[in-house]
């Protein structure tokens, strides 16, 4: 499905058992993965054993699951409760009929791709160390909203920050379009002025 060396090739369904017996799952999550979820196929092992690639300092393996939906949807509460029942890195892709779209956690913030079709469905496992794998896998799937280079974990706070802005900066503009009282409007441009500031001084 990705094109990696069939030496990373598992393709072993996981039982949805074994999930809720790995993780703290509430009942609502549990359903949610018995009405949401078809099936959980572990798909590949990236390590430096089965690829040519070196162990990473923080990174010792990448698995990869293909979670097979009833729907082209997925409750944003599952993939972290899953997550944290394995002990590795994970890249998640979900597929539903002929599409496909990549998820994976970075620094406790998930970041996805949009849905492609299956022939469409490339990514990039470029690195000499799973350290850096991993974290090209996450520029890929940050689509440009993390740094190319430098601290991981420094690029997803800084993209925090940006989002947190850019919610803040939508319901300001909403409020000004509300605002009835010129004053008001005065004050909440300036406002509005200073968190674009802000957030462009982000994005540099």
């Amino acid at each position: 499905m990705l094109g990696l060396p069939s030496s990373t090739e598992v393709n072993r369904r996981v039982a949805k058992e074994k999930l809720y017996a790995n993780a703290i799952l509430n009942t609502s999550t549990k359903d949610m993965i018995k009405d949401q979820i078809e099936s959980v196929i572990w798909r590949n092992k990236l390590a430096d054993s089965t690829m040519s690639v070196a162990e990473g300092e923080t990174v010792k393996e990448i698995q990869i699951f293909e979670v097979v939906l009833r729907q082209k949807a997925l409750d944003k509460r599952i993939l972290p409760a899953i997550a944290k029942a394995i002990p590795y890195k994970i890249l998640f892709v979900l597929t539903f009929g002929g599409e496909a779209q990549a998820w994976m956690e970075v620094s406790d913030t998930f970041y996805n791709t949009e849905w492609f079709t299956l022939e469409g469905f490339t990514l990039r496992f470029e690195g000499l160390k799973l350290d850096a794998v991993y974290e090209n896998l996450a520029r890929q799937l940050a689509a440009g909203r993390l740094n190319a280079e430098g601290d991981i974990a420094k690029a997803v706070e800084r993209d925090k920050q940006r989002r947190k802005l850019e919610r803040e900066i939508a319901a300001l503009e909403k409020k000004v379009l509300r605002e009835k009282h010129f004053k008001k409007q005065v004050e909440l441009n300036s406002d509005l002025k200073r968190l674009r500031k802000e957030l462009e001084g982000l994005m540099l």
